[in-house]
């Protein structure tokens, strides 16, 4: 260990008196500090801004004059996606998915407003946060540093001479590994230092802040044993860095991209426009509640008149045209839930083909312990679509419950004709402050954990391989020195 130490302390002292090298170093962590700072300034003016649209949007809906309590069905609310506090670190789907909903009555909208649509295809990328440049900068500039580490040695014709002055093998693969390790770790640190600051500001996040820490601790120690390797294993500097080249291409651009195709290939999500087709179809087969003679309705008419006991809607204690609203409503709902269900089904089926998939690339595990410690994963944008129908469906109901309680029948049948009718049906403003507020709950942080295990083991089991195949280049490196 006293040797490979010895060889680690001289190998970082070149890289110091090498400019490139010592450059290269302190770009990456330079580069890592200006996205870790950039990007968390980002997401707070985003954070700020989704809090005040979402102040604003409730202030106009509850300052709505006095009205149809159908007509604020129809005029609807917009609810914005929060941000979680470790967002600045791993923006996830985010910048992807939409981040606004419009809600209104009879309707279940998608989700609106991302950034990559907002901006320039170059978003597509990826943007300059912490782990983009982990994942695909840091092993880059890595393999530049460490690519000749050992066939260095052997071009020099020094390698003989290390051998016969006792130094082992392994003592030379591992003494490589140790320096080329504490330039992973600068790249590391700004980094670190960010999830440790936000943790600080927020104790509640410090699991997964260390969770995250943890996947790109893995994550690097992954491509420094790696290419430490093939270093030792290939014949010439020259092929050492091709091969690696290489492989950085496949892991870090084409197996992210790739896998996300694939699985959008093999478990296909239908359009928009036909899922609203299908939606349609569907509701014309159950009711249709605008319709006197229809038949679900119709029986839904019979069932309340039997359970009063009366025979006329105008003896009903409640305005039947609020309930009737009421039951079209929640019959919509329903039918939504199914579809929903439908989406979210294919996309984690999707989102398990990438995961099954991240045996042949680190960067796909990393990245998905990265988003799901940031809560910017698949999970969090389903639970926050989720939790926005529940609250459409709640608002809508809460209006149709006034449109039931509030209006006389004769009056709601007549608004249309009869002027003094219609004013008659408009309820007072101040109801539409009593609306219910949306509130988004987040994944706690034992589910994102759960969600983490997965990723992280197969990441330390690619450490494990790793450190196997140095091994075997330590001894295919000392019997090629024979």
């Amino acid at each position: 260990m006293k040797r490979a130490r010895l060889i680690a302390r001289a190998e970082l002292a070149l890289m110091i008196r090498s400019r490139v090298a010592l450059i290269g170093v302190i770009a990456l962590a330079l580069l890592s500090t200006i996205a870790a700072a950039s990007s968390h300034a980002h997401m707070a003016q985003e954070r700020q801004n989704r809090l005040a649209n979402q102040t604003q949007t409730d202030a106009l809906f509850e300052a709505q004059p006095a009205r149809h309590p159908h007509r604020m069905v129809h005029y609807g609310s917009y609810v914005y996606r929060p941000i979680g506090s470790l967002a600045g670190f791993d923006p996830g789907i985010d910048p992807f998915s939409g981040t606004t909903l419009y809600l209104e009555g009879h309707r279940q909208n998608s989700a609106t407003i991302s950034a990559v649509r907002e901006n320039s295809s170059l978003m597509r990328f990826g943007q300059l946060t912490p782990a983009f440049v982990l994942q695909t900068l840091a092993p880059l500039l890595l393999t530049f540093l460490g690519f000749s580490m050992i066939t260095r040695e052997r071009t020099r014709g020094s390698l003989r001479l290390l051998l016969s002055s006792g130094v082992t093998p392994r003592d030379l693969v591992l003494g490589k590994t140790l320096a080329l390790g504490a330039v992973g770790f600068a790249a590391l640190a700004p980094a670190w230092l960010a999830l440790i600051l936000m943790a600080i500001a927020m104790p509640s996040e410090a699991v997964a802040a260390a969770m995250i820490g943890l996947g790109y601790g893995l994550y690097v120690a992954i491509w420094v044993l790696g290419i430490v390797s093939a270093s030792a294993l290939a014949r010439s500097g020259q092929a050492a860095l091709l091969i690696l080249i290489g492989i950085w291409c496949f892991v870090a651009i084409i197996a992210p991209r790739g896998a996300a195709e694939l699985a959008s290939r093999l478990m296909p999500l239908d359009t928009r426009a036909a899922t609203d087709l299908r939606i349609q179809a569907e509701l014309r087969e159950l009711g249709d509640s605008h319709n006197p003679d229809d038949p679900f309705f119709g029986a839904f008419k019979a069932r309340t008149l039997a359970q009063y006991g009366v025979t006329k809607i105008e003896d009903l204690p409640f305005n039947f045209r609020g309930a009737v609203s009421a039951e079209g409503e929640a019959l919509t709902s329903r039918l939504f839930d199914k579809h929903f269900a439908d989406l979210a089904a294919t996309q984690r089926a999707q989102s398990q083909i990438v995961s099954y998939l991240s045996i042949l690339s680190p960067a796909l595990a990393v990245r998905r312990v990265s988003m799901a410690g940031a809560g910017t994963d698949l999970e969090t944008h389903l639970r926050f679509l989720q939790q926005s129908e529940a609250h459409r469906f709640a608002m809508v109901q809460y209006l149709n419950g006034l449109h039931r309680d509030k209006l006389k029948l004769a009056d709601d049948a007549a608004r249309s004709k009869d002027r003094q009718a219609e004013q008659r049906t408009r309820i007072a403003a101040d109801y539409w402050a009593k609306a219910p507020d949306f509130r988004f709950k987040p994944t706690s942080t034992a589910e994102r954990f759960s969600n983490a295990v997965s990723p992280i083991l197969k990441l330390a089991a690619w450490l494990a391989a790793l450190v196997v195949l140095a091994g075997f280049g330590a001894r295919t490196l000392g019997a090629r020195a024979l």
